[in-house]
């Protein structure tokens, strides 16, 4: 049996510290990865605290290939709509998530951890994210409405037993970069038609009543009348002159989450999902996730003490 990483499905933690970071030229992939797994006991270790970490699958795949499924990508491609609107591609080596009940211990953990991988990596991304009113976008509408259940989540984001891969699983990172003051000028029902839920509730319009370019329809993946989910664990960043939502989307189908962006792009029909005109993405890759057992295969139990000691 495989472990998945307990931060994965921690729900409930309302401050969020993502980082994401390039391989210095001087390093080894072999030795970020190695100084990365020692952290993996931090997840047990820090006292309230949860820490995700994601590979690049490229990496991962050159350092333990029997471990990921066949297939797995980078994000290394823009996705460009017919009109021109893009998906850009910014995929980084690394990437590690840190969520937590206080912000004083997910600021000191994140610090501490660049400072560890300093020697080995660069960072070149660092967003802080929160959740807003419990379960809200700063739209105003409730995210992850149609968020697997914390039972089925598993099934959903992780590989299975006995398959290359098992109990990892294909992250999806974006951070979209929202447009308030544009969205918030349109009337109620005007804002209900582009998400394709009411506002108050969250009640999905019947498919009669749906438009065709709404953020429901846009995003709901189907195969022979059965619905495609992904496991979602979004949250707010920013400041009141900067913000938006930070996606973090997990699936054990990375086709699933290639072929949503192609339709929130209008690829290839030409319908583009109505929310982009009010929202921009700013980032993009794929990471794979690996399981604890994975991730336990690279680590140093002496140099994780002296990991820990810096902390």
């Amino acid at each position: 049996m495989t472990y998945p990483q307990v931060g994965l499905f921690a729900v409930g933690s309302p401050s969020h510290s993502y980082l994401e970071f390039k391989t210095e030229p001087q390093s080894s992939n072999l030795d970020l990865i190695k100084a990365v797994a020692n952290m993996e006991f931090l997840q047990s270790t820090v006292n309230g605290l949860n820490l995700v970490i994601g590979v690049r699958p490229s990496i991962w795949s050159s350092l333990a290939p029997s471990d990921l499924p066949p297939g797995i990508f980078d994000f290394g491609e823009s996705l460009i709509g017919p009109d021109g609107f893009a998906m850009p591609a910014t995929q980084r080596d690394l990437w590690l998530w840190i969520s937590g009940q206080s912000t004083s211990q997910v600021f000191d953990a994140g610090l501490g951890i660049i400072n560890i991988l300093s020697a080995y990596a660069t960072i070149v991304e660092d967003i802080s994210g929160w959740s807003y009113r419990q379960n809200r976008d700063l739209t105003g509408f409730i995210d992850g409405s149609a968020n697997p259940s914390l039972l089925e989540a598993p099934e959903i984001a992780l590989f299975p037993h006995r398959t290359p891969g098992a109990g990892g699983s294909i992250l999806l990172f974006q951070k979209w970069r929202h447009n308030l003051k544009s969205f918030g000028g349109l009337s109620m029902k005007e804002q209900e038609m582009v998400i394709g839920r009411t506002k108050e509730m969250s009640y999905e319009f019947e498919e009669k009543d749906l438009p065709s370019n709404s953020h429901v329809a846009r995003t709901t993946l189907t195969a022979d009348g059965r619905e495609l989910p992904i496991f979602r664990r979004n949250v707010s960043y920013g400041t009141p002159t900067d913000h938006g939502t930070v996606f973090v989307g997990f699936s054990n189908d990375q086709s699933r989450l290639h072929e949503m962006l192609k339709k929130m792009t209008g690829i290839p029909d030409g319908t583009r999902d109505a929310l982009t005109h009010f929202t921009t993405p700013l980032t993009g890759s794929y990471y794979f996730i690996p399981s604890i057992d994975s991730l336990r295969k690279f680590a140093d139990r002496t140099e994780f003490l002296s990991a820990r000691s810096e902390l």
